[in-house]
């Protein structure tokens, strides 16, 4: 069976809708409402504050405990400045291949979950599944969190979790977390030939990055020769600074960001305590030099990890639908999967696609990945109808 007919279609449509975190999504989010409401599927929206993006809930037969989730993010990341070959906002097939921005990560699944609607409803299913979309992934899982709240509150309770982010079709047990934090430093302003006169925020600054290149080799050096991730490690890296205003005067401002990716069940703001003393203490003598200079640092998220379930239900339930008897597997990549595990949920990363395509310019998912994908959602149909 080839990938074609509505399922392409809506992968199709879903690529067409440019989700870029930093934009909104609810143009998807409607056009998804309508193809519910042609198929009489109840659904909901889950909003943030400020009305903007939403979360999207729906349920596909009998609203009772024991149904399966599909759960997946309906953002994207941005194609800025990358060289893509064809236009992203638009699913193009080559050499058995689909191109376009969210094809891997995750429309892919979106469309799959969705095209499998029809054939539930026809199949008069006896357990309940039910789809949970969310917004913000890409920039710390941010609204998964009051999605799976309304979850707990308003759902009788799912057996399964199935999060479709790009693992080959394969079943993932388990992923390490990431905890993201932005740290300012503020100086005063003066020539610099008058070091006494200013406090450079980037020669400060300059020390809190050492200090972090310090503890990241240490990571790497205690690594756990049995872990189950690559890297082995935490890994620490910072990923953007910004400081200064000329080469000859000293910086009133230096900002940088990184981020702490760690297995469960290691606590990031564990690791980070003796940076965090380091932090405050460098605060006070800057300000002992001057008022108005100081550090701060900001938790921009903290996603936690995935931790692999003895006997986990979900991977149960994810590897006979894919067909899959393959050893356990983790990713260090971070989903919303532990989010949903710390609500209490069984839960399993199984989606089309591979990690290695998501976030590239020509992103892309096999075209054999999205037909694996059908017959996962054609079992999950069995399933579903199934009195057992």
């Amino acid at each position: 069976m080839s990938f074609s007919g509505p399922d392409r279609d809506i992968l199709q449509t879903l690529i067409g809708f440019d989700t870029t975190s930093r934009r909104s999504n609810l143009e998807l989010i409607e056009w998804v409402e309508a193809y519910l409401d042609r198929h009489g599927v109840p659904h909901r929206r889950v909003l943030n504050a400020e009305g903007t993006k939403s979360n999207l809930l729906a349920t596909v037969g009998p609203n009772i405990e024991g149904g399966a989730v599909l759960s997946g993010h309906t953002d994207v990341v941005p194609v800025d400045g990358q060289p893509w070959s064809t236009d992203p906002w638009t699913a193009v097939e080559r050499d058995g291949r689909l191109y376009g921005r969210g094809t891997c990560d995750m429309k892919g699944f979106l469309a799959l979950a969705l095209g499998a609607v029809p054939g539930l409803i026809a199949a008069n299913p006896r357990k309940p599944v039910h789809l949970a979309f969310s917004y913000d992934e890409e920039i710390g899982c941010l609204g998964a969190p009051s999605m799976i709240e309304v979850i707990q509150r308003e759902l009788p309770a799912p057996a399964f979790v199935v999060v479709g982010e790009p693992t080959d079709m394969v079943a993932v047990n388990g992923h390490k977390g990431i905890a993201n934090f932005r740290v300012t430093v503020t100086g005063r302003e003066a020539h610099s030939s008058q070091t006494q006169q200013g406090v450079s925020a980037i020669m400060a600054a300059v020390k809190l990055m050492a200090s972090l290149t310090e503890l990241a080799e240490r990571l790497e050096r205690d690594a756990d020769p049995a872990s189950a991730f690559t890297p082995k490690w935490p890994t620490l890296t910072i990923g953007l600074v910004n400081g200064g205003t000329a080469g000859n005067i000293l910086a009133r401002e230096c900002k940088f960001i990184f981020d702490l990716r760690a297995q469960p069940p290691l606590d990031p703001l564990a690791i980070l305590a003796p940076f965090i003393a380091q932090v405050r203490a460098l605060d006070a003598a800057l300000k002992a030099r001057a008022p108005e200079a100081g550090v701060t640092i900001e938790t921009l998220s903290n996603v936690p990890g995935f931790a692999p379930e003895p006997d986990g239900a979900a991977e149960s339930f994810a590897r006979r639908l894919a067909g899959d008897n393959g050893p356990p597997r983790a990713v260090s990549f971070a989903t919303e999967a532990g989010q949903f595990q710390l609500a209490g949920l069984s839960t399993v990363l199984c989606g089309p696609g591979s990690i290695a395509q998501a976030h590239q310019p020509d992103e892309y998912v096999e075209v054999s990945q999205m037909e694996r994908g059908q017959a996962f959602m054609r079992r999950l149909t069995e399933w579903a109808a199934s009195a057992g």
